[in-house]
């Protein structure tokens, strides 16, 4: 493959649904405008008006990932532009991922078409705002998600499509929307953006927030050594391994052990223990609560047990298993979709929530982290495997969470890093490129005063994306 095959290349839409079949077929069951609809998102006294829409996106390759018994060679970076009455105009980004979102839909299309379907669902969302109003970047999200989700369900043909689907389709959208709200309003600060009735939950302000890469289902141990000995101290292990379940119980047994054999013994000065903790994310794998505990069995046996801070997401999202038995932290990922759906999960034992502003937008994020505070659940950030800028979204949110058990700092999933092929050049496009907080040193970033001063750099303009917007041809 040729370098340039590897480099992102800008796709106007004109081409995009010129050379896509996939949107040439989407066109046909409802993809364009439908005024009928728009009116549904007016809610209250206008007070952004919402002129003009755009949106475009770049591919960016990846080294395959490997998870949920598949893998992604590619992820889309979107991007959404809000241009308001008064001629402010923000951009806001988004990181698809069909695979995390919903298995399904990646499984029922090419790569390609997978993603296409999701960014037909962006462009809806924008169609839909273009000349309404909003007065909270919540509530707009409130308004559009029932609608989106509908939609979605229609093109994928999927009656049963998951709400992350839909949600992780609306993150550019969603961020576009805060920030243009923050142009209108003088604000520069993450802090002022949080609405009053939200604050509690993401009230901390950590100096260190832990750089948490990730690791696919068949990895090398020895490259999870090699972190370890980097100083990386917590790191996400993907087990589910691919085959039935039995064969996927012994890979997995496999896999804990070699990683307890390895980096076991390592020392930290980051739990209250001082040993490495270990967080597996088994996806959704499992289809019994007797299988994981047979996993755990073996934890016992080999003496990894105890360091086991938590399990991610072990069982399908429609199980209705009481989990707070299982002896060990179990976390909803994607199966909390939506604040109900983590509040379900709480009742179900779940006692933690992987909270991502970057998949499931940042105004479902705040609902869900003020739950959480409010029933004493911690939270930490997992990683959708996002560009640069969208690390510094989530940073802002794990910079501010309360306190993992155990673990005196923020916890933060962030391993683009590990899977772009691009992702040197991906950093350029940070408007804060180089700024200290943008880089893990010793398994950790420091999110120094510099840090809360310029919110991670969020809402300084990338050039790089402004200028997907600029003599694109429509």
């Amino acid at each position: 493959m040729s370098n340039q095959k590897n480099k992102s290349r800008v796709i106007s839409r004109r081409e995009f649904v010129n050379q896509t079949a996939t949107l040439m077929a989407l066109g046909m069951i409802g993809l364009q405008s439908n005024p009928k609809h728009f009116n549904k998102i007016v809610k209250g006294p206008s007070k952004i008006r919402i002129k003009n829409v755009d949106a475009n996106f770049e591919r960016e390759s990846l080294i395959p990932y490997h998870f949920k018994g598949s893998f992604v060679t590619e992820l889309w970076q979107t991007a959404a532009r809000l241009e308001s009455d008064s001629g402010v105009s923000k951009i806001g980004l988004g990181t698809q991922s069909v695979l995390w979102s919903d298995s399904k839909v990646f499984a029922d299309h090419s790569e390609s078409g997978g993603n296409a379907l999701m960014y037909a669902m962006s462009e809806r969302a924008l169609q839909m705002m273009k000349g309404n109003s909003f007065t909270s970047p919540m509530q707009l999200l409130d308004d559009l998600l029932p609608e989106i989700y509908a939609y979605g369900k229609k093109i994928t043909g999927n009656p049963n499509l998951r709400k992350t689907f839909a949600l992780n389709s609306l993150v550019c959208v969603d961020n576009a929307a805060w920030l243009l709200h923050a142009g209108e309003n003088n604000i520069s600060r993450f802090d002022d953006l949080i609405p009053d009735a939200y604050k509690p939950g993401l009230s901390w302000r950590h100096d260190k927030v832990a750089s948490m890469p990730s690791f696919g289902v068949g990895a090398k141990v020895e490259k999870i050594k090699s972190a370890a000995d980097d100083g990386y101290f917590i790191m996400k292990l993907k087990t589910g391994s691919p085959g039935t379940q039995k064969e996927m119980l012994e890979k997995d047994i496999e896999f804990l052990s070699a990683i307890h054999s390895a980096i076991g013994h390592y020392e930290t000065p980051y739990t209250k223990t001082g040993k490495i903790p270990y967080y597996f994310d088994a996806n959704e794998r499992y289809n019994e609560k007797d299988t994981l505990s047979r996993f755990l069995d073996h934890a016992k046996k080999i003496g990894a047990f105890d360091q086991i801070a938590v399990i991610e997401e072990p069982f399908g999202e429609r199980n209705e298993m009481y989990v707070g038995d299982m002896g060990v932290t179990i976390a909803a990922d994607e199966s909390a979709h939506t604040v109900e759906d983590a509040a379900k999960r709480i009742e179900q034992g779940y006692t933690a929530i992987a909270v991502k502003a970057i998949a499931k937008t940042m105004s479902m994020t705040m609902k869900i982290t003020q739950l959480a505070h409010q029933k004493k659940i911690p939270c930490f950030c997992a990683d959708l495997t996002v560009n640069p800028i969208l690390v510094d979204w989530n940073k802002c949110i794990a910079a501010r969470l309360a306190p993992f058990a155990n673990i005196g700092i923020g916890l933060q999933e962030t391993n683009g890093r590990q899977y772009y092929k691009n992702w040197d050049t991906m950093m350029t496009y940070h408007p804060r490129a180089g700024a200290t907080w943008t880089q893990t040193r010793n398994g950790v970033y420091l999110t120094d005063k510099s840090f809360y001063e310029e919110s991670g750099g969020i809402f300084q303009p990338s050039p790089h994306y402004e200028q997907l917007f600029r003599n694109v041809d429509k």
